[in-house]
C-alpha cells in the first residue's frame, strides 16, 4: 500500500515539475527586447531536401543587444535560411552579407509588450490548469486506495500543498517574465 502511495506522491510531484519546465520553455519563446539565439529556435530550414533545424546548419550568436548574426557552415544555405527564417513567420526581416545572415530585432512598442505580457499570462494559465489537473488525478487516485480516511485526508492536504507551492512559483516565473517584458 506503501508503494501505492509513493507512486502518486512522486508522479503527481513530477507531472507538476513538468508543467513548471513546460511553462519556462514557452516562455523562452517570447521575446523581451533583447536579440537571443532562442528566438530562432523555431526555424527549420530545407537542408538538401529534409526540414532541419537550423541550428544544425549554422552558428547562431547575438554579438549585442538588438542583433542576431547566422553564420552557416555552408555559404549556400544562406537562401534557404532567410526562406526558413521568413516561413517561421517569427517577424524578423533577414539580411544577408554574402558570408552570413543578420537579423536586426527593432524594439518593441509598448502595444506589443502589452501582447507578449498576454501571451505569458496565457501560459502561466495553462500551467496552473496543468498542476490543478495534475491535484485532481491524484486525489482521484488515493480514493481508490483502501487506506483510512484520516490518511487520506492527511495526503490530499500533503498534495494541496505541493499545489500551492507549484501555483506560487508559476506566479513568480510569470512576475519575472512580465517585468522583463516590460522593461524597456
Amino acid at each position: 500500500m506503501e508503494d501505492e502511495i509513493d507512486i502518486i506522491i512522486e508522479g503527481t510531484k513530477e507531472a507538476m515539475g513538468n508543467a513548471l519546465k513546460h511553462l519556462e520553455k514557452e516562455l523562452v519563446n517570447i521575446r523581451a527586447g533583447k536579440a537571443s539565439p532562442s528566438m530562432v529556435g523555431s526555424v527549420m530550414v530545407d537542408y538538401y531536401g529534409s526540414p532541419t533545424p537550423l541550428s544544425q546548419v549554422a552558428n547562431v550568436s547575438t554579438p549585442d543587444g538588438m542583433t542576431i548574426s547566422i553564420q552557416p557552415w555552408e555559404k549556400q544555405m544562406i537562401p534557404e535560411i532567410e526562406r526558413g527564417i521568413h516561413l517561421a513567420n517569427i517577424g524578423f526581416n533577414p539580411m544577408n552579407n554574402g558570408e552570413s545572415v543578420i537579423i536586426n530585432v527593432p524594439p518593441l512598442t509598448e502595444e506589443r509588450r502589452r501582447e507578449l505580457a498576454k501571451q505569458a499570462k496565457a501560459a502561466a494559465e495553462e500551467a496552473k490548469i496543468g498542476v490543478r489537473n495534475d491535484r485532481k488525478v491524484a486525489n482521484h487516485d488515493l480514493k481508490g486506495l483502501d487506506i483510512s480516511e484520516d490518511l487520506k485526508k492527511s495526503l490530499e492536504d500533503d498534495i494541496q500543498e505541493m499545489t500551492d507551492a507549484h501555483i506560487k512559483k508559476i506566479d513568480e516565473i510569470l512576475a519575472k517574465k512580465e517585468k522583463e517584458i516590460m522593461t524597456v
